[in-house]
């Protein structure tokens, strides 16, 4: 099956927005190509989130037009050349597997002192403490999830907006899992039944916002921490599940002003994805045009104690996925 990605482009930051077919990091009008080859389940397509609506239908009509276009023939861009709106613009739902890579919670462990008594100061015996407490967590414990607003998301080459609410905006690379099923209570075991496909997420993140120093009780403040404009650079474009052998051996590789920061694979995973639907979708009915967020892997600037400032450059990629770019701009105050 010849390989090929979807996403959401205009021409130019006024033209009007449409679904394109990308092939090679080049991108044609969907619609243009599903009328020229007679794909009718395609031509009136209102965009990627209508792709997923019907995706039984829409795949196997996508994988038939993959196998007639050329990229001779007709109107293609360069990716470069266009502008690049959120991949699924905009997603129903955003879901966010929290603390789920085993090193990045070990790590966060040993940076905070968080501890039992006697362990503060001992940093090998902290990490073996934390080590041994994923391991039971893994065993017997569950994903950790919370819900993400939809008005965070962005294209993966907008600028990122640096609030001045927070003196200490951090990335979260992360593998986001695109939903192409309507479902409620699904079973592990058929949980991949209903992805659609994977993107790149990069899940911004407030870190002096998250506890509630107000309220001890309440513990954690996601909406403020996590739901500011812009903070969910989606995309660059929907890669279809049929064209990700294994989602759980996927490198990822995120860097600040060229400095290397995150560099893993979601091996490091500690609930798989068929895990995490199974979870969520016990609780909350899943939709097409969900977003996922996985977890992030170690190295945030939580263990560099180096946040993001204006005029730093964020590079983004995950193998297969493509590549995001932001640059990180102050937010004027008034």
């Amino acid at each position: 099956m010849k390989h090929y990605a979807l996403g959401t482009f205009s021409v130019g930051d006024d033209g009007a927005r449409f679904a394109g077919f990308v092939v090679n990091d080049r991108v044609a009008s969907l619609a243009e190509l599903a009328a020229r080859h007679g794909e009718r389940d395609l031509a009136n397509a209102r965009g990627v989130l209508a792709l997923l609506e019907n995706w039984s239908t829409s795949e196997p009509a996508l994988a038939r037009l993959a196998a007639q276009v050329s990229e001779a023939n007709g109107e293609w861009y360069a990716l470069s050349d266009l502008r690049t709106h959120p991949a699924i613009d905009l997603p129903r739902q955003i879901f966010c597997t929290g603390a789920n890579y085993r090193k990045h919670v070990v790590d966060l462990t040993v940076d905070a002192k968080v501890g039992p008594e006697g362990l503060d100061d001992d940093e090998a015996g902290l990490r073996r403490w934390a080590e041994a407490m994923m391991d039971e967590r893994l065993a017997s414990g569950e994903p950790y999830v919370f819900t993400k607003p939809v008005s965070t998301v962005s294209g993966a080459f907008d600028p990122l907006v640096l609030p001045v609410t927070t003196a200490k905006p951090d990335w979260e690379l992360e593998l986001a899992v695109v939903i192409g099923r309507s479902g409620y209570r699904i079973p592990r075991e058929q949980a991949l039944d209903y992805v659609a496909g994977y993107t790149i997420a990069n899940d911004i993140s407030a870190r002096d916002l998250i506890p509630r120093t107000d309220y001890k009780m309440l513990g954690t403040d996601w909406l403020r921490s996590k739901g500011q404009p812009g903070f969910l650079p989606l995309g660059p474009y929907l890669v279809p599940k049929a064209f990700v052998s294994d989602p759980h051996r996927l490198r990822m590789r995120l860097t600040v002003s060229g400095q290397v920061m995150q560099d893993e694979t979601t091996a490091d995973m500690l609930f798989g994805i068929e895990r995490q639907i199974e979870y969520i979708s016990r609780y909350s009915r899943l939709l097409p045009g969900d977003v996922i967020c996985t977890g992030s892997p170690a190295g945030n600037g939580t263990h560099y104690n180096r946040f993001l400032r204006d005029g730093d450059v964020m590079e983004a990629e995950i193998e297969g996925l493509g590549r995001q770019r932001q640059v990180c701009v102050a937010q004027q105050h008034g």
